[in-house]
């Protein structure tokens, strides 16, 4: 078989870029042209290509990140797209206030598929999560945020369809468990994910909706060390006003 070169070897030096960055979100300019094993010089000048086609984002620290144009590509859905850009902006505002690890996510196929991640500015400990990467909804604080707008028949469908299995010691595997606590979140808003996916760690989320719709879900992540009840209190009086201002974007578009 003809062993075929590739045509034009900048692609494969751009794809290099972006492979380090869905890694490496939030990267400085020498630290992708190390990791790509490129010069300062070449990287920039592929970077500034990214960039002008909306492949890559940077931010006012000069960091880069995978833009938008990706996600439209792999989700292939618009509105998700403009999920991930109208919410940024209350993300971003929400992290200054609390260093934490920030997810956005949606609805898909029964999981949580994670759209967008903001890591921390000033911590040494992140989350090994990636843009792209799905959760449960029964374990994940943002599913949880989410089951609590199905009906009765949505959810046992759902229970019927999607087996409550453990990812650690204290992942909730009783469905009358789970109703219970999915009707408390119904009440506060607030849902949480306590040590249920990955142990160590303690996630607080809240759903997006417009129009009586679903349209995604963000959250909080930390090492649950970082937690004291003080702090709890404070981060879920933050993501309600994040939630309020965010969908009071939905109600003026």
């Amino acid at each position: 078989m003809e062993n075929k070169k590739p045509y034009g070897t900048v692609l494969i030096k751009a794809s290099h870029i972006l492979d380090y960055l869905a890694e490496h979100p939030d990267a400085s300019l020498q630290e992708i042209a190390k990791g790509s094993n490129m010069t300062s010089s070449t990287t920039l000048k592929i970077l500034d290509t990214l960039s002008l086609i909306g492949y890559v984002n940077k931010n006012q620290e000069k960091n880069y990140r995978l833009g938008a144009k990706l996600v439209r590509y792999a989700n292939k859905n618009i509105d998700q797209i403009d999920l991930v850009e109208r919410t940024l902006p209350f993300l971003e505002k929400l992290q200054q206030t609390i260093d934490e690890t920030i997810h956005l996510g949606i609805l898909d196929n029964n999981e949580i598929l994670y759209v967008n991640k903001l890591d921390p500015k000033n911590q040494t400990i992140r989350m090994s999560s990636k843009i792209g990467i799905t959760r449960p909804l029964y374990s994940s604080a943002m599913g949880k945020a989410v089951l609590a707008h199905f009906t009765d028949e949505q959810y046992q469908q759902y229970i019927e369809q999607c087996p409550l299995i453990p990812f650690t010691e204290y992942t909730i595997t009783n469905p009358l468990k789970l109703k219970k606590e999915i009707q408390q979140v119904e009440q506060t808003k607030i849902a949480f994910d306590d040590e249920e996916v990955e142990k160590d760690i303690f996630c607080i989320g809240t759903s997006l909706v417009h129009d009586q719709q679903i349209v995604g879900a963000f959250s909080v992540s930390m090492p649950k060390y970082r937690l004291s009840e003080e702090s709890k209190a404070q981060i879920i009086q933050t993501i309600l006003k994040t939630k309020e201002e965010i969908e009071k974007t939905f109600a003026n578009s």
